[in-house]
């Protein structure tokens, strides 16, 4: 029975736990409130992101970080992108030499534009052959209803992604692997725009015929970009590409379709952002996203639709699907606000 420790007790952090524990793993919790540390390991349930949910005994919890991480054999992170770095840096002395770590998370650090991954070896120093990406059409709530599944796990090193894999699995939760841990991060980021896009296009009012336009020109869009800083073209028609943009983008379980959809409503980027109970990781990703867009010369119509929206711009029910190429998109305008 492998030790394994998980940082952050959110949805999809509290659920990926549950099916390390089922999976026969002896699994550990961290939270920072002590109060939802000790329902998960008294009362069996995470009422505020998993209302319904009862989770098994051999899941554990502590707000004591020193003792989630003391022992263990992986270390799973699931918290908000924008706090990975500053927690990395105050507890990488205390993960355990040689284990692997794994990124839950599928956002981009809006102050460096780096993926997750990145962010783990620079701040924690970790060898990136102990570094591994989990990604995949995941939402939380269905899979801790133990509705069944698939997703990826990728690593530079094989060896990690199999041992990884070999202990993240149950009868409703199957596991593949992959080397392009590029495509796999840019997969779960990236359908978070398209999401978006959807989102508020649903919030406006328009229907399915819309949505299949931005979610068909939104799997182009976001290959261009993956595979222009790396990714292989078929790991974005696999499960951490299409397959996440599918759930991501279908689904009012979804929280970036959600904060989409509050904006096609009227509410501000502010407002939904105060509104959502768990991070909207789609929000915090648009300009990083941008940035990069325009450093790898990639057009992004729909991103720069929603950023638009987002920035007051264009109101909510302007925007729509651009099937455009980059053969007929205007001269100069491809990066302009």
């Amino acid at each position: 029975m492998a030790k394994v420790a998980i940082l952050g007790s959110g949805s999809w952090g509290t659920t990926f736990g549950k099916v390390l524990a089922e999976g026969g793993s002896d699994a550990l919790l961290w939270a920072r409130r002590p109060e939802l540390a000790n329902e998960i390991s008294q009362a069996r349930r995470n009422t505020q992101y998993l209302p319904g949910i009862t989770l098994p005994e051999s899941l554990g919890a502590s707000s004591d970080i020193d003792e989630v991480l003391e022992g263990a054999e992986q270390v799973y992170l699931s918290v908000p992108s924008q706090q990975l770095r500053g927690l990395l840096e105050s507890v990488a002395d205390r993960i355990p030499a040689d284990v692997p770590v794994i990124s839950l998370m599928k956002g981009v650090e809006s102050s460096t534009m780096m993926r997750m991954s990145q962010v783990i070896e620079e701040a924690a120093g970790i060898d990136p052959a102990r570094v591994a990406a989990a990604s995949g059409p995941n939402l939380a709530l269905e899979i801790a209803r133990e509705e069944p599944t698939a997703i990826v796990v990728a690593s530079r090193a094989e060896d990690t992604a199999l041992a990884v894999a070999r202990i993240a699995r149950t009868d409703y939760f199957t596991t593949f692997i992959n080397t392009d841990i590029v495509g796999t991060e840019y997969g779960g980021v990236l359908k978070n725009l398209v999401a978006l896009a959807i989102g508020i296009v649903d919030g406006v009012g328009f229907g399915e015929n819309t949505k299949a336009s931005i979610l068909t020109r939104g799997l182009a869009e976001v290959t261009d970009f993956a595979v222009a800083y790396g990714a292989e073209r078929a790991t974005m028609q696999g499960l951490a590409g299409l397959g996440d943009l599918i759930a991501t983008c279908n689904s009012p379980l979804s929280r970036n379709f959600t904060a989409g959809r509050l904006v096609g409503m009227g509410y501000s980027k502010d407002d939904v952002v105060s509104r959502m109970q768990q991070t909207a990781e789609g929000l915090a990703s648009v300009e990083p996203v941008w940035q990069l867009a325009k450093q790898g010369d990639v057009m992004m119509p729909i991103l720069k639709q929603v950023r638009r929206v987002l920035h007051g711009r264009m109101a909510p029910a302007d925007i729509a699907p651009h099937l455009t190429s980059k053969d007929d998109e205007p001269q100069g305008e491809t990066f302009e606000f």
